[in-house]
């Protein structure tokens, strides 16, 4: 996945003999093919290297930039070829942007959410109305998610200041009983909206909100159209995320056997065809190569909408549609939230047998697939500070997506906080902020909000916890969690119960039969450890025979059996 400008000067490397002395040993010269002979920078351009014993036998450059031509992405229009750049008016602000599944809203605590490094909290009053502040006590600046909420009012629990509605403050308790609440003690709001099944945030609070930027997804209205619906936390940037979304080919490398789809042997050529472009994005068409039909619909629309669509008659000629929608939110350098949606208006009976958690820790499993190589190329566009055309090598027939995601950000990346665009950068002005997990019990159960009371590393914050990046964020993951748990531990104690009343039991047949009823409730008992594992354990890859690696996930396995 890469993005490369082949009608860029390009740099070349060539193995000379001297004219001069015979029998000498070749010389490496280093040449841009436009400048002989310039000294390499040293984040320059992409490095081609060839021994040529006779440079007048040696192909033409032209005829190897041509050959390049064939494969790599180009520039999309006369006036990228020429080096303009069509600058879109766009601020980052001015945005929708999702912030959690409405499902999953705590009824009972405050939620801490990012956009950015907007910091925000959100909550559900005593009428179940949703409300969202800015992350911060005007008091002393403490964070109101780390409060708690109290006869539907959100009280920060420093000084047990409470906030409701529009943000007003309605109670310091260290306030004189004849004295009023100063005027300016409120918390700076945010408009919300619950769309979908999702609920979004604007996030200027100068400019009032565009309804007709909220997005609508036609598929999700449909009649009979379900949808598993997941959130994911991930420790690289929104757009590497959307980079990774966007990108067919790798699932059958990456995902192999991860479901009944994948299977690296269908790697191959794809082909794409761009129907649109837009100040918010671009969509087109992309299918197999061997096919010769481009069956599925992609759509990117600013600023982190990603949807896949397919439609499909079957044999009665009824048309059926197909969604994958993603919902890539920034939440702060190197990090983003993930709601991901997908949905069928025809669900396959194999589907129904299975239970929902295992679709949720199924895709967990695919993240963290990933996870190894897009938090590496996080660090390296970091530390590169280049835009992606010195680094990407893209093809044609598998990067094509990712070549228009980063040249849209040439366009509106001007409009937010930082980016990373195919000709252009902005870094961060701020570095990045690394927050760590309070200390002790109380602040502990705190941060494990909205988990409720989770107590254990299992449950401690950190990105790479299968349980931090996603359970926490799922009320159905948790339940399944506590239910498995609870079961493990009466099917335990039955075991032992059992266990010993077998060896009081006098006659040979009760020995047996309580054994036997022992023997059920410890399989029980590891088939409850088992589930739990699935939901909580990350995926580590073992293919390379790394000893260190293996016995690390089985001792994962065993912890999370046993906690």
């Amino acid at each position: 996945m890469a993005l490369v400008n082949p009608f860029q000067t390009s740099l070349v490397f060539r193995l000379s003999h001297r004219p001069s002395k015979q029998n000498s040993p070749p010389v490496l010269l280093c040449s841009l093919s436009s400048q002989p002979f310039k000294q390499l920078s040293a984040r320059g351009r992409h490095a081609r290297c060839g021994a040529i014993a006779d440079v007048k036998d040696a192909p033409s450059l032209d005829h190897k930039d041509e050959e390049d031509h064939k494969v790599l992405v180009g520039p999309s229009s006369q006036e990228e070829l020429r080096g303009d750049r069509d600058v879109a008016d766009y601020d980052w602000t001015e945005e929708w942007y999702p912030l959690y599944l409405t499902q999953n809203v705590p009824d009972d605590a405050p939620l801490g959410l990012k956009v950015f490094d907007k910091q925000l909290v959100l909550f559900k009053d005593g009428n179940g109305e949703l409300h969202c502040y800015e992350d911060r006590c005007p008091h002393r600046l403490a964070k109101l998610s780390e409060g708690q909420l109290v006869d539907g009012r959100l009280e920060c629990l420093y000084h047990g200041w409470q906030f409701e509605g529009e943000g007003k403050c309605v109670k310091i308790p260290q306030l004189p009983a004849d004295a009023k609440i100063p005027r300016s003690a409120c918390v700076k709001t945010y408009e919300i909206r619950d769309s979908q099944g999702v609920v979004w945030v604007w996030m200027s609070r100068k400019t009032p909100s565009n309804v007709t930027k909220l997005p609508w997804f036609e598929n999700f209205a449909r009649p009979g159209f379900q949808d598993v619906s997941t959130t994911h936390e991930l420790p690289y940037d929104h757009s590497i995320l959307l980079e990774n979304l966007m990108d067919p080919a790798h699932i059958p490398i990456s995902h192999d056997r991860t479901d009944w789809t994948a299977k690296r042997e269908d790697a191959q050529p794809l082909s794409f065809k761009v129907t649109e472009r837009t100040e918010r994005g671009f969509a087109g068409w992309w299918g197999k190569e061997k096919d010769g039909s481009m069956p599925n619909f992609l759509r990117f629309e600013a600023p982190c909408v990603l949807q896949n669509n397919r439609e499909i008659v079957d044999k009665n000629g009824e048309k059926h549609y197909f969604t994958g929608l993603f919902l890539c939110t920034p939440t702060g350098q190197g990090k983003s939230l993930l709601i991901v949606r997908f949905g069928t208006t025809k669900r396959s009976p194999l589907a129904k047998l299975f239970p929902e958690w295992y679709f949720h820790q199924n895709a967990s499993k695919v993240f963290e697939q990933d996870m190894g190589f897009l938090s590496s190329q996080n660090e390296i566009l970091l530390k590169e500070k280049v835009p992606t055309k010195e680094l990407y090598l893209n093809l044609k027939s598998s990067d094509t997506w990712v070549a228009e995601y980063r040249k849209w950000m040439d366009r509106a990346g001007h409009g937010m906080p930082y980016h990373f665009g195919h000709s252009t950068i902005s870094l961060p002005k701020e570095p990045a902020v690394v927050e760590h997990a309070p200390a002790g019990l109380v602040a502990g159960l705190s941060a494990s909000l909205p988990a409720k009371g989770g107590i254990g590393s299992m449950h401690a914050p950190n990105l790479a916890n299968r349980y931090f990046r996603h359970v926490i964020h799922c009320k159905a993951c948790r339940s399944v969690v506590k239910a498995f748990q609870t079961w493990k531990n009466a099917l335990s104690a039955v075991a032992i119960a059992m266990v010993a009343l077998a060896i009081l039991a006098t006659g040979r047949q009760w020995k047996a039969l309580l054994l036997v009823s022992a023997s059920i409730c410890s399989a029980g008992a590891y088939a409850c450890s088992t589930a739990i594992a699935m939901n909580t354990t990350n995926f580590i890859r073992t293919h390379t025979g790394d000893s260190e690696g293996l016995m690390l996930q089985i001792s994962l396995r065993f912890y999370a059996s046993h906690s």
